[in-house]
Protein backbone atom coordinates (compact mmCIF):
# COMPACT_ATOMS: atom_id res chain seq x y z
CA UNK A 1 0.00 0.00 0.00
CA UNK A 2 3.27 2.11 0.67
CA UNK A 3 4.30 1.47 -2.80
CA UNK A 4 1.30 2.23 -4.50
CA UNK A 5 0.78 5.38 -2.41
CA UNK A 6 4.46 6.66 -3.46
CA UNK A 7 3.50 5.75 -6.86
CA UNK A 8 0.76 8.33 -6.70
CA UNK A 9 2.36 10.85 -5.42
CA UNK A 10 4.35 11.21 -8.40
CA UNK A 11 0.99 11.77 -11.14
CA UNK A 12 -0.95 14.37 -12.23
CA UNK A 13 -4.89 13.25 -11.01
CA UNK A 14 -6.00 12.07 -14.36
CA UNK A 15 -3.30 9.28 -14.25
CA UNK A 16 -4.12 8.91 -10.28
CA UNK A 17 -7.68 8.13 -11.44
CA UNK A 18 -6.85 5.96 -13.94
CA UNK A 19 -4.27 3.91 -11.67
CA UNK A 20 -7.06 3.72 -8.86
CA UNK A 21 -9.71 2.74 -11.30
CA UNK A 22 -6.96 0.11 -13.03
CA UNK A 23 -6.21 -1.56 -9.92
CA UNK A 24 -9.86 -1.82 -9.13
CA UNK A 25 -10.50 -3.68 -12.55
CA UNK A 26 -10.30 -7.05 -11.50
CA UNK A 27 -12.70 -7.29 -8.49
CA UNK A 28 -15.34 -4.72 -9.91
CA UNK A 29 -17.78 -7.27 -10.48
CA UNK A 30 -16.66 -9.14 -7.40
CA UNK A 31 -17.87 -6.13 -5.02
CA UNK A 32 -20.80 -5.47 -6.94
CA UNK A 33 -21.93 -8.98 -6.76
CA UNK A 34 -21.23 -8.29 -2.90
CA UNK A 35 -23.07 -5.09 -2.37
CA UNK A 36 -25.88 -6.27 -5.07
CA UNK A 37 -28.72 -4.37 -3.25
CA UNK A 38 -27.03 -0.95 -3.55
CA UNK A 39 -26.71 -1.25 -6.95
CA UNK A 40 -30.47 -2.55 -7.62
CA UNK A 41 -31.17 0.79 -6.45
CA UNK A 42 -29.24 2.43 -8.57
CA UNK A 43 -30.60 0.36 -11.34
CA UNK A 44 -34.02 0.98 -10.32
CA UNK A 45 -33.91 4.74 -10.26
CA UNK A 46 -32.11 4.91 -13.49
CA UNK A 47 -34.80 2.23 -15.34
CA UNK A 48 -37.49 4.89 -14.33
CA UNK A 49 -35.68 7.79 -15.67
CA UNK A 50 -34.67 6.49 -18.41
CA UNK A 51 -36.70 4.81 -20.96
CA UNK A 52 -35.56 1.54 -23.28
CA UNK A 53 -34.30 2.17 -26.36
CA UNK A 54 -32.61 5.58 -25.46
CA UNK A 55 -29.65 7.06 -26.66
CA UNK A 56 -27.31 7.02 -23.47
CA UNK A 57 -23.74 8.19 -23.32
CA UNK A 58 -22.64 6.80 -19.23
CA UNK A 59 -20.01 8.94 -18.12
CA UNK A 60 -17.38 6.53 -15.19
CA UNK A 61 -18.96 3.38 -16.85
CA UNK A 62 -16.77 1.21 -15.25
CA UNK A 63 -17.02 -2.36 -16.19
CA UNK A 64 -20.49 -1.50 -18.12
CA UNK A 65 -23.08 -3.33 -16.31
CA UNK A 66 -25.12 -0.21 -15.55
CA UNK A 67 -25.41 1.44 -18.91
CA UNK A 68 -26.12 -2.65 -20.78
CA UNK A 69 -28.98 -3.08 -18.57
CA UNK A 70 -30.67 0.16 -19.88
CA UNK A 71 -30.73 -1.38 -23.28
CA UNK A 72 -30.14 1.84 -25.06
CA UNK A 73 -30.25 1.57 -29.15
CA UNK A 74 -27.01 3.49 -28.55
CA UNK A 75 -25.27 3.16 -25.99
CA UNK A 76 -21.38 5.10 -25.25
CA UNK A 77 -19.81 3.96 -22.46
CA UNK A 78 -16.26 6.01 -21.13
CA UNK A 79 -14.34 5.83 -18.38
CA UNK A 80 -10.38 7.18 -17.48
CA UNK A 81 -9.78 3.35 -16.53
CA UNK A 82 -8.18 1.31 -19.50
CA UNK A 83 -8.55 -1.75 -17.85
CA UNK A 84 -12.20 -1.09 -16.84
CA UNK A 85 -13.15 -0.02 -20.02
CA UNK A 86 -11.42 -3.32 -21.47
CA UNK A 87 -13.75 -5.33 -19.44
CA UNK A 88 -16.56 -3.54 -20.44
CA UNK A 89 -15.77 -4.49 -24.30
CA UNK A 90 -15.48 -7.91 -23.41
CA UNK A 91 -18.71 -7.89 -22.13
CA UNK A 92 -20.80 -5.99 -23.64
CA UNK A 93 -19.11 -5.69 -27.46
CA UNK A 94 -22.44 -4.78 -29.18
CA UNK A 95 -22.14 -0.95 -27.08
CA UNK A 96 -19.51 1.31 -27.81
CA UNK A 97 -16.84 1.49 -25.42
CA UNK A 98 -13.34 3.95 -24.52
CA UNK A 99 -11.32 5.52 -22.63
CA UNK A 100 -11.29 9.22 -21.79
CA UNK A 101 -11.09 11.91 -19.00
CA UNK A 102 -14.28 13.97 -19.20
CA UNK A 103 -12.64 16.73 -17.30
CA UNK A 104 -11.09 17.13 -21.05
CA UNK A 105 -13.17 15.85 -23.30
CA UNK A 106 -15.20 17.29 -25.93
CA UNK A 107 -17.87 15.52 -28.06
CA UNK A 108 -18.84 16.05 -31.49
CA UNK A 109 -22.43 14.27 -31.07
CA UNK A 110 -25.97 14.87 -28.74
CA UNK A 111 -27.78 12.30 -26.66
CA UNK A 112 -31.39 11.96 -24.99
CA UNK A 113 -29.46 10.58 -21.77
CA UNK A 114 -26.28 11.18 -20.23
CA UNK A 115 -25.61 9.39 -17.15
CA UNK A 116 -22.86 9.73 -14.29
CA UNK A 117 -23.67 7.26 -11.80
CA UNK A 118 -20.91 7.75 -8.23
CA UNK A 119 -18.70 9.88 -9.95
CA UNK A 120 -18.90 13.26 -9.40
CA UNK A 121 -16.81 12.57 -6.00
CA UNK A 122 -13.88 11.00 -8.47
CA UNK A 123 -13.70 14.33 -9.99
CA UNK A 124 -10.51 17.03 -9.28
CA UNK A 125 -12.52 20.02 -11.40
CA UNK A 126 -16.27 19.72 -10.80
CA UNK A 127 -16.79 22.44 -12.71
CA UNK A 128 -14.64 21.50 -15.43
CA UNK A 129 -16.18 17.88 -16.18
CA UNK A 130 -19.85 19.56 -15.77
CA UNK A 131 -18.67 22.11 -18.85
CA UNK A 132 -17.45 19.24 -20.75
CA UNK A 133 -20.85 16.81 -20.60
CA UNK A 134 -22.71 20.07 -21.81
CA UNK A 135 -20.84 19.71 -24.89
CA UNK A 136 -22.73 16.09 -25.11
CA UNK A 137 -25.78 17.77 -24.45
CA UNK A 138 -29.07 20.00 -26.47
CA UNK A 139 -31.98 21.29 -24.29
CA UNK A 140 -34.06 18.12 -24.87
CA UNK A 141 -31.11 15.90 -23.13
CA UNK A 142 -31.45 14.39 -19.46
CA UNK A 143 -28.38 14.42 -17.28
CA UNK A 144 -28.89 11.73 -14.82
CA UNK A 145 -26.65 12.11 -11.31
CA UNK A 146 -26.34 9.99 -8.59
CA UNK A 147 -23.83 10.29 -5.65
CA UNK A 148 -23.68 9.10 -2.03
CA UNK A 149 -25.49 11.16 0.76
CA UNK A 150 -22.80 12.75 2.42
CA UNK A 151 -24.42 11.99 6.19
CA UNK A 152 -23.11 8.88 5.37
CA UNK A 153 -20.03 9.34 4.87
CA UNK A 154 -18.41 8.08 8.41
CA UNK A 155 -20.51 4.60 8.06
CA UNK A 156 -19.58 4.21 4.60
CA UNK A 157 -15.66 4.59 5.85
CA UNK A 158 -16.06 2.23 8.00
CA UNK A 159 -17.60 -0.33 5.86
CA UNK A 160 -14.56 -0.01 4.11
CA UNK A 161 -11.87 -0.83 7.44
CA UNK A 162 -14.81 -3.64 7.80
CA UNK A 163 -14.16 -4.99 4.38
CA UNK A 164 -17.41 -4.76 3.56
CA UNK A 165 -17.25 -2.16 0.64
CA UNK A 166 -14.53 -1.39 -2.21
CA UNK A 167 -11.75 0.98 0.06
CA UNK A 168 -11.70 4.04 -2.29
CA UNK A 169 -9.52 7.25 -2.44
CA UNK A 170 -10.28 10.69 -0.14
CA UNK A 171 -12.94 12.16 -2.79
CA UNK A 172 -15.70 15.09 -3.00
CA UNK A 173 -18.23 14.52 -0.41
CA UNK A 174 -21.10 17.08 -1.61
CA UNK A 175 -24.66 18.40 -0.45
CA UNK A 176 -27.66 18.67 -3.11
CA UNK A 177 -27.00 22.30 -2.82
CA UNK A 178 -23.34 21.66 -4.11
CA UNK A 179 -24.56 19.52 -6.68
CA UNK A 180 -26.84 22.54 -7.68
CA UNK A 181 -24.52 25.40 -7.80
CA UNK A 182 -22.10 23.40 -9.93
CA UNK A 183 -24.64 22.37 -12.66
CA UNK A 184 -25.76 25.97 -12.18
CA UNK A 185 -22.40 27.17 -13.39
CA UNK A 186 -22.20 24.82 -16.21
CA UNK A 187 -25.53 25.79 -17.52
CA UNK A 188 -27.52 23.66 -16.28
CA UNK A 189 -30.54 23.63 -14.04
CA UNK A 190 -32.58 20.50 -11.58
CA UNK A 191 -35.66 19.39 -12.67
CA UNK A 192 -35.56 16.45 -9.98
CA UNK A 193 -34.02 15.53 -7.09
CA UNK A 194 -34.47 12.64 -4.57
CA UNK A 195 -33.20 10.47 -2.31
CA UNK A 196 -33.22 6.42 -2.30
CA UNK A 197 -32.48 3.48 0.04
CA UNK A 198 -32.63 3.50 3.38
CA UNK A 199 -30.67 -0.13 4.14
CA UNK A 200 -27.82 -0.48 1.12
CA UNK A 201 -27.29 -4.24 2.20
CA UNK A 202 -29.53 -7.27 1.65
CA UNK A 203 -31.73 -8.36 5.12
CA UNK A 204 -34.26 -10.74 3.58
CA UNK A 205 -38.13 -8.76 3.54
CA UNK A 206 -36.20 -5.84 5.85
CA UNK A 207 -34.53 -4.28 3.22
CA UNK A 208 -37.53 -4.52 0.32
CA UNK A 209 -39.50 -2.93 2.68
CA UNK A 210 -37.16 0.04 3.82
CA UNK A 211 -36.15 0.56 0.63
CA UNK A 212 -39.42 0.58 -1.25
CA UNK A 213 -41.64 2.27 1.78
CA UNK A 214 -40.43 3.60 4.77
CA UNK A 215 -37.26 5.56 2.67
CA UNK A 216 -39.96 7.53 0.43
CA UNK A 217 -41.75 8.97 3.22
CA UNK A 218 -40.76 12.54 4.54
CA UNK A 219 -38.27 13.69 6.71
CA UNK A 220 -36.66 9.68 7.17
CA UNK A 221 -36.18 9.88 3.43
CA UNK A 222 -32.76 12.53 4.43
CA UNK A 223 -31.31 9.83 5.87
CA UNK A 224 -31.06 7.58 2.25
CA UNK A 225 -27.59 6.91 0.94
CA UNK A 226 -28.16 7.39 -2.64
CA UNK A 227 -28.97 10.83 -3.97
CA UNK A 228 -30.08 12.04 -7.36
CA UNK A 229 -30.47 14.50 -9.93
CA UNK A 230 -32.05 15.20 -13.00
CA UNK A 231 -30.80 18.23 -14.87
CA UNK A 232 -31.05 20.14 -18.18
CA UNK A 233 -29.36 22.90 -20.00
CA UNK A 234 -31.36 25.91 -20.07
CA UNK A 235 -32.01 27.16 -23.34
CA UNK A 236 -30.22 30.51 -24.21
CA UNK A 237 -32.78 31.36 -27.13
CA UNK A 238 -36.75 31.71 -27.75
CA UNK A 239 -38.20 30.05 -30.65
CA UNK A 240 -41.36 30.34 -32.77
CA UNK A 241 -43.20 27.41 -33.15
CA UNK A 242 -47.20 26.80 -34.42
CA UNK A 243 -49.60 25.93 -32.28
CA UNK A 244 -53.08 23.47 -31.57
CA UNK A 245 -55.55 24.81 -29.65
CA UNK A 246 -57.87 21.67 -28.79
CA UNK A 247 -61.34 22.73 -26.68
CA UNK A 248 -63.94 19.48 -25.62
CA UNK A 249 -67.33 21.17 -25.45
CA UNK A 250 -70.06 19.06 -24.02
CA UNK A 251 -73.77 20.98 -23.70
CA UNK A 252 -71.52 24.58 -24.10
CA UNK A 253 -73.37 25.56 -27.09
CA UNK A 254 -73.25 29.59 -25.84
CA UNK A 255 -69.51 29.25 -25.38
CA UNK A 256 -68.53 28.25 -28.59
CA UNK A 257 -68.39 31.68 -30.90
CA UNK A 258 -67.13 33.69 -27.63
CA UNK A 259 -63.82 31.09 -27.41
CA UNK A 260 -63.52 31.87 -31.33
CA UNK A 261 -64.11 35.97 -30.40
CA UNK A 262 -61.69 36.04 -27.62
CA UNK A 263 -59.16 33.65 -28.45
CA UNK A 264 -56.05 35.97 -29.46
CA UNK A 265 -53.55 35.47 -32.49
CA UNK A 266 -50.08 34.24 -31.37
CA UNK A 267 -47.42 31.87 -32.60
CA UNK A 268 -46.54 30.77 -36.29
CA UNK A 269 -50.11 30.11 -36.76
CA UNK A 270 -52.52 28.35 -35.06
CA UNK A 271 -55.52 26.31 -35.21
CA UNK A 272 -58.66 25.67 -33.06
CA UNK A 273 -60.17 22.18 -32.87
CA UNK A 274 -63.43 21.92 -31.32
CA UNK A 275 -64.04 17.84 -30.21
CA UNK A 276 -67.76 17.56 -29.36
CA UNK A 277 -68.95 14.97 -26.70
CA UNK A 278 -72.62 14.00 -26.80
CA UNK A 279 -74.03 17.29 -26.22
CA UNK A 280 -78.37 17.70 -26.44
CA UNK A 281 -78.21 21.33 -26.30
CA UNK A 282 -76.83 22.08 -30.04
CA UNK A 283 -73.13 22.34 -29.50
CA UNK A 284 -72.36 20.19 -32.24
CA UNK A 285 -74.41 22.13 -34.41
CA UNK A 286 -73.20 25.64 -33.63
CA UNK A 287 -69.39 24.17 -33.59
CA UNK A 288 -71.02 24.03 -37.22
CA UNK A 289 -72.37 27.13 -37.88
CA UNK A 290 -69.32 28.86 -36.07
CA UNK A 291 -66.83 27.38 -38.26
CA UNK A 292 -68.36 28.48 -41.46
CA UNK A 293 -68.91 31.68 -40.30
CA UNK A 294 -65.49 32.68 -39.40
CA UNK A 295 -63.72 30.40 -42.60
CA UNK A 296 -60.94 32.41 -43.59
CA UNK A 297 -60.50 34.03 -40.41
CA UNK A 298 -59.71 31.40 -38.07
CA UNK A 299 -58.53 27.72 -38.76
CA UNK A 300 -61.06 26.10 -37.51
CA UNK A 301 -61.82 22.57 -37.06
CA UNK A 302 -63.60 19.94 -35.53
CA UNK A 303 -64.65 16.37 -34.84
CA UNK A 304 -66.79 13.99 -32.84
CA UNK A 305 -65.29 12.04 -30.38
CA UNK A 306 -66.50 8.92 -30.02
CA UNK A 307 -65.46 7.42 -26.68
CA UNK A 308 -66.67 9.53 -22.94
CA UNK A 309 -65.03 11.83 -21.20
CA UNK A 310 -62.62 15.17 -21.42
CA UNK A 311 -59.85 12.75 -21.74
CA UNK A 312 -60.68 10.48 -24.51
CA UNK A 313 -61.86 14.55 -26.34
CA UNK A 314 -58.42 15.67 -25.89
CA UNK A 315 -56.46 12.70 -27.21
CA UNK A 316 -58.63 12.67 -30.62
CA UNK A 317 -58.04 16.66 -30.49
CA UNK A 318 -54.17 15.81 -30.33
CA UNK A 319 -54.23 13.31 -32.80
CA UNK A 320 -55.97 15.46 -35.32
CA UNK A 321 -53.34 18.44 -34.39
CA UNK A 322 -51.36 19.74 -36.72
CA UNK A 323 -49.08 21.97 -34.13
CA UNK A 324 -45.92 22.13 -32.87
CA UNK A 325 -47.71 23.18 -29.30
CA UNK A 326 -50.88 21.32 -28.00
CA UNK A 327 -53.09 23.61 -26.11
CA UNK A 328 -56.42 22.69 -24.11
CA UNK A 329 -58.90 25.15 -23.29
CA UNK A 330 -62.27 24.31 -21.72
CA UNK A 331 -65.30 24.97 -23.30
CA UNK A 332 -66.77 26.56 -19.99
CA UNK A 333 -64.42 29.55 -20.46
CA UNK A 334 -63.86 29.37 -16.92
CA UNK A 335 -60.27 30.15 -18.05
CA UNK A 336 -59.45 33.21 -19.98
CA UNK A 337 -58.91 32.58 -23.87
CA UNK A 338 -56.60 35.23 -23.70
CA UNK A 339 -54.64 33.97 -21.03
CA UNK A 340 -52.96 31.58 -23.21
CA UNK A 341 -50.04 33.52 -25.06
CA UNK A 342 -48.48 33.36 -21.18
CA UNK A 343 -48.56 29.53 -21.37
CA UNK A 344 -47.32 29.68 -25.49
CA UNK A 345 -44.37 32.31 -23.90
CA UNK A 346 -43.51 29.91 -21.04
CA UNK A 347 -42.61 27.24 -23.78
CA UNK A 348 -41.34 29.29 -26.93
CA UNK A 349 -38.50 31.10 -24.32
CA UNK A 350 -37.70 27.94 -22.90
CA UNK A 351 -38.57 28.17 -19.36
CA UNK A 352 -41.06 25.61 -19.77
CA UNK A 353 -41.39 21.97 -21.31
CA UNK A 354 -44.96 21.87 -19.82
CA UNK A 355 -47.23 23.81 -18.76
CA UNK A 356 -50.15 23.70 -16.08
CA UNK A 357 -52.77 26.60 -15.09
CA UNK A 358 -53.29 27.15 -11.76
CA UNK A 359 -56.62 28.86 -10.23
CA UNK A 360 -55.60 28.94 -6.52
CA UNK A 361 -53.07 32.39 -6.84
CA UNK A 362 -55.28 35.61 -7.62
CA UNK A 363 -58.73 35.48 -6.22
CA UNK A 364 -61.66 33.42 -7.23
CA UNK A 365 -64.80 35.31 -8.34
CA UNK A 366 -68.01 34.58 -6.69
CA UNK A 367 -69.32 31.51 -7.64
CA UNK A 368 -66.66 30.29 -9.90
CA UNK A 369 -65.31 27.44 -7.60
CA UNK A 370 -67.12 25.68 -5.10
CA UNK A 371 -66.06 25.58 -1.35
CA UNK A 372 -65.66 21.07 -1.29
CA UNK A 373 -63.93 21.69 -4.97
CA UNK A 374 -61.28 24.43 -3.13
CA UNK A 375 -60.56 22.31 -0.28
CA UNK A 376 -59.78 19.04 -2.83
CA UNK A 377 -57.63 20.93 -5.45
CA UNK A 378 -55.86 22.09 -2.10
CA UNK A 379 -55.36 18.36 -1.39
CA UNK A 380 -54.15 17.54 -4.72
CA UNK A 381 -52.17 19.95 -4.54
CA UNK A 382 -50.14 19.10 -1.41
CA UNK A 383 -50.42 15.10 -2.85
CA UNK A 384 -49.04 15.94 -6.46
CA UNK A 385 -46.03 18.21 -5.18
CA UNK A 386 -45.11 15.18 -2.98
CA UNK A 387 -45.47 12.82 -6.05
CA UNK A 388 -43.73 15.10 -8.36
CA UNK A 389 -41.34 16.03 -6.56
CA UNK A 390 -42.27 19.69 -7.89
CA UNK A 391 -44.40 22.24 -6.99
CA UNK A 392 -47.65 21.84 -8.15
CA UNK A 393 -50.34 24.17 -7.14
CA UNK A 394 -53.36 23.33 -8.90
CA UNK A 395 -53.59 19.71 -10.53
CA UNK A 396 -57.11 20.16 -11.77
CA UNK A 397 -57.24 23.41 -14.10
CA UNK A 398 -57.71 21.90 -17.09
CA UNK A 399 -55.23 24.17 -19.22
CA UNK A 400 -52.35 22.47 -19.86
CA UNK A 401 -50.09 23.37 -22.67
CA UNK A 402 -47.13 21.06 -24.26
CA UNK A 403 -45.03 20.21 -27.30
CA UNK A 404 -46.70 17.59 -29.70
CA UNK A 405 -43.20 15.47 -29.51
CA UNK A 406 -43.80 15.14 -26.00
CA UNK A 407 -47.37 14.63 -26.08
CA UNK A 408 -46.19 11.39 -28.34
CA UNK A 409 -43.81 10.11 -26.05
CA UNK A 410 -46.48 10.22 -23.42
CA UNK A 411 -48.62 8.38 -24.77
CA UNK A 412 -46.17 6.17 -26.10
CA UNK A 413 -45.31 5.50 -22.60
CA UNK A 414 -49.42 5.33 -21.12
CA UNK A 415 -49.51 1.45 -20.26
CA UNK A 416 -46.94 2.31 -17.16
CA UNK A 417 -49.85 4.45 -15.61
CA UNK A 418 -52.30 2.42 -17.23
CA UNK A 419 -55.13 4.77 -19.16
CA UNK A 420 -58.06 5.22 -17.10
CA UNK A 421 -58.18 8.82 -16.43
CA UNK A 422 -61.42 10.03 -17.63
CA UNK A 423 -60.02 14.04 -17.44
CA UNK A 424 -56.42 13.64 -19.18
CA UNK A 425 -54.85 15.68 -16.62
CA UNK A 426 -53.34 13.37 -14.46
CA UNK A 427 -52.90 11.30 -17.63
CA UNK A 428 -50.37 14.43 -18.62
CA UNK A 429 -48.93 15.27 -15.68
CA UNK A 430 -47.86 12.38 -14.70
CA UNK A 431 -46.21 11.17 -17.94
CA UNK A 432 -44.51 14.98 -17.96
CA UNK A 433 -43.01 14.20 -14.66
CA UNK A 434 -41.97 10.45 -16.08
CA UNK A 435 -40.28 12.09 -18.70
CA UNK A 436 -38.62 14.44 -16.58
CA UNK A 437 -39.95 17.20 -18.77
CA UNK A 438 -39.86 21.20 -17.01
CA UNK A 439 -43.02 21.70 -15.38
CA UNK A 440 -44.12 25.42 -14.86
CA UNK A 441 -46.83 26.69 -13.39
CA UNK A 442 -48.68 29.71 -15.02
CA UNK A 443 -51.45 31.55 -12.35
CA UNK A 444 -54.74 32.72 -14.27
CA UNK A 445 -57.49 34.31 -13.17
CA UNK A 446 -60.17 32.00 -12.96
CA UNK A 447 -64.08 33.51 -13.67
CA UNK A 448 -67.66 32.27 -13.03
CA UNK A 449 -69.65 30.52 -15.83
CA UNK A 450 -71.73 32.11 -17.99
CA UNK A 451 -73.47 29.95 -19.52
CA UNK A 452 -74.54 25.95 -18.98
CA UNK A 453 -73.64 23.38 -15.70
CA UNK A 454 -70.34 21.98 -14.84
CA UNK A 455 -69.62 18.49 -16.31
CA UNK A 456 -67.74 17.67 -12.84
CA UNK A 457 -69.63 15.08 -9.93
CA UNK A 458 -67.62 16.49 -7.16
CA UNK A 459 -68.08 13.18 -5.00
CA UNK A 460 -68.40 9.97 -7.86
CA UNK A 461 -65.12 11.94 -9.84
CA UNK A 462 -63.37 12.94 -6.34
CA UNK A 463 -63.23 9.15 -5.40
CA UNK A 464 -62.02 8.51 -8.50
CA UNK A 465 -59.23 11.32 -8.69
CA UNK A 466 -58.23 9.84 -5.07
CA UNK A 467 -57.77 6.59 -6.50
CA UNK A 468 -55.79 7.68 -9.33
CA UNK A 469 -53.47 9.40 -6.89
CA UNK A 470 -53.01 5.95 -4.79
CA UNK A 471 -52.22 4.39 -7.80
CA UNK A 472 -49.65 6.94 -9.14
CA UNK A 473 -47.68 6.88 -5.46
CA UNK A 474 -46.91 3.05 -6.54
CA UNK A 475 -45.88 3.96 -9.71
CA UNK A 476 -43.79 6.91 -9.10
CA UNK A 477 -43.14 6.78 -5.12
CA UNK A 478 -43.01 3.05 -4.84
CA UNK A 479 -41.86 1.85 -7.96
Amino acid sequence: MKDYKKLLSGMNSTEKRSSYFDAQADTRDVWRKRNSTYHDEIEKIVKFIVPEGSEVLEIGTATGDLLARLRPSRGVGIDVSPKMIERAKAKYPTLQWRVADIEQEQFKEKFSYVLMSDVVGYFDDIESAFRSVASACDTRTRLVLTHYNYAWEPILRLAELLHLKARQPLQNWMSRSDIKNFLELAGFEIITQGRTTLLPVYIPVISALCNAYIARFPLVNRLCVIEYAVARLVPRERQEYTVSIVIPARNEKGNIERAICELPDFGLSNEILFIEGGSHDGTYEEIVRVAEVYAGKRNIRYAKQEGRGKGDAVRKGFAMAKGDVLMILDADLTVRPKELPKFYDALASGRAEFVNGSRLVYPLEDQSMRFLNILGNKFFSIAFSWLLSARIKDTLCGTKVLFKKDYERIAKGRAYFGEFDPFGDFDLLFGASKLQLKIVEVPIRYQARTYGDTNISRWKHGWLLLKMTVFAMRKIKFF
